[in-house]
């Protein structure tokens, strides 16, 4: 984190009813991507968090932009250890809750599935696709919470538009502000990981008509979703999918070229966002409503 003012916090704060070792400094939005979102910020506080689910891929590092606080959180570790299967999806979330985050941008690379989504394309989906297989993907499991035993009911959670209305909205006006013209709108699949597809899979996705397939996005928009927090995803496309173009097929590579040769102009983007963003008071959209009507089971915290 070069010309970054840094501190480090270690706190417990996300089990609820249990005492914290210092006041945990709140943010009102979350970042879910690399160093490179908050590298260049101001007196970034580092705040390694607890959760009943074990803990998140990383610290959290929480900033101010133009008076808006933000915790960003690498998703797979600051040093890119953890594979898309086996992040901690429950505790990230979790723990951005429990530092006061009610709204989530969660930017992300991914293959683009039609020639028309060549690399460099920024695509902001409103359907996601799931087609992962081993991951835990829901807090309303009627087991027994880790770390508190509270057991939570089975709750099933309306899922119908997966993406946050009024942050995609916002997240397109932001793009094109920066004169960056997005896909407004398109489906995300996600696979497994961490290989990439065979040629015969990426060719069944795009036959679907579905716009880019990724690795990340599920179970992190539907865990959101359960803790009432808006998510939206910004999805940058670093390569044609095997089945969209000819040779050899995506390596990793070409995609971690791509996604340095844009990765300022979407920090550019993901900053504006942030600051156009509403108050935490000020919501009024699907998400608020997630648990209307449910008895969770569990405190949220």
């Amino acid at each position: 984190m070069a010309d970054t003012t840094s501190s480090t916090t270690t706190v417990k704060p996300a089990i609820a009813g249990a005492p914290s070792a210092e006041p945990v400094p709140p943010a009102e939005i979350g970042v879910i991507g690399g160093s490179g979102f908050y590298a260049f910020l101001d007196d970034v506080t580092e705040l390694t968090v607890d959760t009943p689910y074990g803990r998140p891929s990383d610290s959290l590092f929480l900033g101010e932009l133009d008076g808006r606080r933000v915790a960003f959180l690498p998703r797979h570790g600051r040093d890119h250890r953890t594979p898309p299967h086996r992040i901690n999806y429950r505790a990230n979330l979790w723990a951005l809750r429990s530092v006061g985050v009610r709204q989530v941008l969660g930017p992300c690379a991914v293959g683009g599935l039609q020639q028309e989504y060549g690399p460099g394309t920024l695509l902001v989906p409103d359907q996601l696709v799931d087609r992962t297989k081993s991951r835990t993907q829901t807090f309303f499991d009627g087991e027994p919470q880790p770390g508190t035993g509270a057991v939570p009911n089975v709750v099933h959670m309306t899922f119908a538009e997966p993406y946050c209305p009024v942050g995609r909205s916002l997240a397109v006006t932001a793009a094109r502000g920066r004169g960056w013209e997005p896909v407004d709108g398109g489906t995300m699949v996600v696979v497994e990981g961490p290989r990439f597809s065979t040629r015969a899979e990426s060719r069944w996705h795009a036959a679907q008509g579905w716009s880019v397939v990724g690795m990340t996005g599920h179970p992190e928009a539907v865990l959101a979703r359960e803790l009432g927090l808006c998510y939206t995803s910004l999805s940058l496309v670093t390569d044609l999918d095997a089945g969209a173009e000819t040779g050899e097929g995506v390596s990793h590579e070409e995609v971690l070229r791509v996604f340095g040769e844009n990765v300022g102009r979407l920090r550019e983007v993901l900053f504006d966002l942030v600051t156009t963003l509403p108050k935490t008071e000020d919501r009024d959209c699907l998400c608020v409503r997630a648990h209307d009507g449910w008895d969770l089971g569990i405190e949220l915290p």
